[in-house]
């Protein structure tokens, strides 16, 4: 049996080794033997490999994605992180235009009644220990800034110096409960004491009852000895309503103050008027009211029947 399976073997070995050379024998004379044995065995294997691939596509993909993930998400937080720049870039640019203009605007006031000032930013805005109402400003004594200084805006009155320090200073706001300040109706000679109310209304007291008043009226600083803490002329604000409840001894009025105490930026410090006392040259201009358009209607009489 052993000699049997040499045989075998033997056999096989050299049926292949004919198998072999009839194929290249075939090969090299043109016949396409191996081309459709090999035709036929893609045709065979081609929806096999399209089963293949139709179930690994999603494999594939879902791959590409998780490794695409973190990338895109790096992008995601680089594009958050742009935009917040840009935003905070858009916010400081517009908090610097109105800075420029609250600042062109003091000088223009200051210019205009011939007041030497301190410009200064408003840092902080609040309550302190002993006023309610107040602003701190980059400003102080290294300035030239001290104690009972008037402090104004490009619109008027803000308040006065309480305290300074080497660089920066606390401001009573005028719309302080604690705040007073002697005024007088722009025009005239009628004085009286202005008080803050704790908001952009403040109430003058005049000190004549035959004082007359009226709605609309322009109340101005009256001015203290040397300019401090008031120096004249300043204005405060305009009269929304007067109360002249009889009986009375004195009449009161509310004004609005000119000044929107809750968006300073920027203010200016007096720190000396020159002894000049501007007046009423201050008083902002009244807005011009807008001329209605008239129509003329010309009527022609009918003639009369009997003419």
């Amino acid at each position: 049996m052993r000699y049997g399976g040499d045989n075998r073997g033997r056999l096989l070995i050299i049926v292949l080794i004919v198998t072999s050379l009839f194929l290249i024998t075939l090969d090299l004379r043109g016949v396409k033997v191996i081309d459709g044995i090999r035709v036929g065995t893609q045709t065979a294997l081609t929806p096999v490999q399209k089963a293949g691939s139709w179930l690994i596509s999603p494999l594939r993909n879902f791959i590409s994605d998780v490794t695409h993930l973190g990338r895109t998400r790096n992008q995601i937080e680089r594009l958050k992180s742009e935009n917040d720049r840009l935003r905070l870039k858009l916010q400081n640019r517009k908090t610097a235009d109105a800075q420029l203009s609250q600042l062109k605007g003091v000088l223009d006031l200051a210019g205009k009644a011939g007041f030497k000032v301190v410009s200064a930013r408003v840092i902080s805005q609040g309550s302190s220990t002993s006023f309610a109402q107040t602003i701190t400003i980059d400003a102080g004594t290294n300035s030239g800034i001290k104690k009972n200084m008037t402090v104004i805006s490009g619109f008027g009155l803000v308040g006065v110096v309480k305290y300074a320090y080497p660089n920066s200073a606390l401001v009573q706001l005028a719309s302080d409960p604690s705040f007073r300040i002697g005024a007088r109706i722009a025009g005239s000679q009628q004085i009286g004491i202005l008080s803050g109310q704790g908001t952009r209304k403040g109430v003058l007291q005049l000190l004549d009852n035959t004082t007359q008043v009226s709605v609309g009226d322009v109340i101005v600083a009256r001015g203290s000895q040397n300019g401090r803490p008031f120096v004249p002329g300043i204005p405060i604000g305009e009269v929304t309503k007067v109360d002249n409840s009889p009986g009375s001894v004195t009449q009161t009025a509310d004004v609005k103050f000119y000044t929107n105490f809750t968006s300073l930026g920027v203010v200016s410090v007096v720190i000396s008027d020159e002894g000049i006392d501007p007046r009423d040259s201050l008083v902002p201009p009244r807005p011009v009211p807008t001329p209605i358009p008239t129509v003329t209607v010309y009527v022609t009489p009918s003639p009369s029947p009997g003419a």
